[in-house]
């Protein structure tokens, strides 16, 4: 089987010939094999970062589930007003601050975001917190960015890209609503507006889902996920300003024949037995275990594998950063008995490869799933 057929087999509940095998290196590790500054891709795009994935997953022969690496936009998402300048430099980062102008004057962002020479940016950090004045008093425009179409026609050429090396994702809504201190304030201190904001949310769900559905090439799945999705909000958070649009989201693609997908890093034990329980959702991942996250992939196998495709989950740090290759092989197989039978099951890592990550540890993962993970 090709990479992509054996995606598509897990997906509709079968087996494949062997387990599929997806590490999550998103961001770092396709940035470190690139050998640039890794504001290159993020900020210049120098290659985009999204380029960078697929050339990766081709490098380490991966069962490649891209879900939402590349930022499609559609028109009415373009030209939100906001222009970004670069508003200081050191020889490892670059600041960049967003501002509009208003009866001729600049409003600035409080924040910027932080591009590193050698990390994955920082975005909506307080200009406060690294010593910058809340107006810069020098600005400079960015200049250098490799244009890229984030629009249908751009999302067609990197499914292309892709080719059978895997399955390509887009973002239709989110699992994650409230993302910071000041949404949790605003959570508590206005009840009244939890409606109106599950209502806004619908909304754009809705007709980003129909952009999609109209769109030449479609996506082979959809993300209706968030990266810590029960970190900074409670169940009931969830439930009450996220949910409701996630669920239609699972129905509207259900409907059309088209997966979906959860990424949730953090605490998830409670968002698989919601999804198993209550939607159509067709695969979870990372399935962090403790202390980063709560999941016992057996226990989850257990209760929930008839239901739902699981991915996971070898610990990022202690095993494959820090681990020898036969720590690796061992974690790799024993995920393998604790979920593999009778499919639904996607050999990866509890979140995101660490930048450091051996590359010898990335091969053992892959080629333990290619042979002892053989049905």
């Amino acid at each position: 089987m090709t990479s992509r057929e054996r995606l598509l087999t897990v997906l509709r509940g079968e087996a494949p010939d062997c387990v599929p095998v997806a590490p999550d290196f998103s961001n770092m590790i396709p940035a470190r094999q690139t050998g640039k500054p890794f504001w290159d891709l993020y900020l210049y795009r120098d290659p985009p970062i999204w380029e960078a994935y697929i050339d990766c997953a081709k490098h380490f022969n991966i069962d490649s589930l891209m879900d939402g690496f590349f930022p499609l936009t559609f028109d009415d998402q373009r030209d939100d007003g906001w222009e970004r300048y670069i508003v200081g430099r050191t020889p490892e980062r670059i600041y960049v601050q967003s501002c509009q102008v208003e009866d001729g004057k600049r409003r600035w962002e409080p924040t910027v975001t932080v591009y590193y020479i050698a990390d994955p940016p920082t975005a909506n950090v307080p200009v406060e917190k690294i010593g910058l004045p809340p107006a810069p008093e020098r600005w400079e425009p960015i200049e250098g960015v490799k244009p890229k179409d984030l629009g249908p026609e751009g999302f067609k050429q990197v499914k292309a890209m892709m080719g059978d090396q895997g399955l390509v994702g887009t973002y239709v809504t989110s699992t994650f609503a409230v993302s910071n201190e000041e949404l949790i304030y605003r959570y508590y201190d206005h009840p009244e507006e939890h409606e109106r904001w599950a209502e806004q949310r619908m909304e754009w769900m809705e007709r980003r889902f129909a952009q999609i559905m109209a769109m030449e090439v479609k996506p082979d799945f959809l993300s209706v996920g968030g990266s810590g999705t029960l970190v900074y909000q409670t169940v009931e958070m969830m439930r009450k300003i996220a949910l409701p649009a996630v669920k239609r989201a699972i129905e509207l693609a259900t409907a059309a024949g088209i997966p979906t997908h959860i990424h949730s890093c953090g605490p998830e034990k409670e968002l698989v037995r919601i999804m198993s329980e209550e939607t159509n959702l067709t695969i979870i991942d990372p399935l962090e275990t403790p202390p980063m996250g709560d999941c016992d992939l057996a226990e989850l196998k257990r209760k929930y594998g008839h239901k739902i495709t699981l991915k996971g989950n070898l610990h990022t740090t202690d095993v494959m950063l820090r681990g020898s290759v036969d720590d690796v092989v061992r974690a790799s197989k024993k995920a393998i008995d604790d979920a593999a039978a009778g499919g639904r099951f996607v050999l990866s890592t509890g979140d995101q490869c660490g930048r450091d990550t051996p590359e010898e540890n990335i091969h053992a993962v892959i080629e333990t799933a290619r042979t002892y993970g053989r049905y």
